[in-house]
């Protein structure tokens, strides 16, 4: 995945995403502003029909991918390659926009108050005339309702009448009306109960076996993402850190920063959690505003040596599948 490259598309995958960058204009003093790398040269793929889980945690630029490989922000670099077609002109954008769909973080903010469950569920499917008639655009609602589990005789109702998780069905039979093929679901159980957060998770495979759907599960909670995720990414300070299998990044993770997320990660088992040993990371993240050079770990990592200050590691295959960026694997 270096600059030099040269890129074709695979038919195995229908998103992929090429040195993917999203820098912000930050103000750091009179007249004077300093770029912030939310996302500096990212590539990955996303093969028909899996689920690519990336964790990290805060800050780290998950959510900044998931919105910039769906152009609500506009790329600073990179490419985003889908079904084979590049996302360069108005026509591919707004095919792409029609066969991608976003649920967000927060049930609370991302539905319109004004509207009601019906207008809300059918705004993508007025937005991109998909029904020729008003009865047909009514069966299409109750239709998407009922499939994330929600009555048709809410349909009349606010949001502001429903619980969160309630909310979160809603903006997911939102994010269907489109038949899309992919779905970026950004942290969509972080704001529900322990006991909600299971049935979305439960709903969201039941409707990627049923519809064929592609999801990139953005999320910090790495037990969720294990269940969900066919494949996980490790994000730090906006740079890949790792990717690899779901089994094969649990059980063998190679990356420090990886090694020491895992760590954290409680076990059921009060024998077996004893015994584990709890890698404590020392200091604290730096600055998106001020990265350190060469790998931006290096000043929180133990294995660290000159070579991390020179050169920022590329994203290498170690073992089949499993992608580090480490110069001391």
């Amino acid at each position: 995945m270096n600059g030099n490259e040269v890129f074709t598309p695979n038919p195995d995958c229908l998103v992929q995403v090429r040195h993917l960058k999203q820098y912000f204009p930050v103000a750091t003093g009179f007249l004077k502003t300093t770029m912030l790398k939310a996302v500096d040269d990212v590539s990955f793929d996303i093969m028909r029909g899996e689920t690519l889980g990336l964790v990290g945690e805060s800050g780290c630029g998950k959510t900044t991918v998931g919105r910039t490989m769906l152009q609500l922000y506009k790329p600073t670099g990179g490419e985003v390659w889908f079904d084979g077609r590049r996302i360069d002109s108005k026509e591919s954008l707004r095919e792409f926009r029609r066969r991608a769909q976003m649920v967000f973080q927060d049930p609370y903010s991302s539905l319109n108050p004004r509207l009601t469950v019906a207008d809300i569920v059918a705004e993508p499917i007025d937005v991109h005339h998909l029904c020729a008639t008003r009865g047909e655009r009514e069966a299409r609602i109750r239709e998407l309702m009922g499939l994330v589990g929600l009555n048709t005789e809410h349909a009349t109702r606010y949001a502001h009448e429903f619980s969160g998780g309630q909310r979160q069905r809603i903006g997911i039979a939102r994010a269907l009306a489109s038949n899309p093929k992919f779905i970026v679901c950004d942290e969509p159980v972080s704001a529900l109960d322990v006991s909600i957060q299971a049935q979305v998770i439960n709903m969201l495979e039941d409707l990627q076996s049923q519809l064929g759907l592609t999801y990139l599960f953005i999320a910090h909670d790495i037990s969720v993402v294990k269940h969900i995720s066919n494949r996980i990414a490790v994000m730090y300070l906006g740079h890949m850190m790792e990717l690899a299998g779901s089994n094969e990044l649990t059980r063998h993770p190679l990356h420090p920063y990886t090694v020491s997320l895992m760590s954290a990660v409680p076990i059921p088992d009060p024998v077996e959690s004893r015994r584990q040993k709890r890698i404590v990371l020392e200091g604290d993240v730096p600055s998106p505003l001020n990265v350190p050079s060469g790998c931006p770990f290096r000043t929180r990592c133990a294995r660290a040596d000159e070579s991390c200050a020179q050169s920022c590691p590329a994203l290498r295959e170690v073992a089949p599948g499993h992608f580090v960026a480490c110069h001391n694997v």
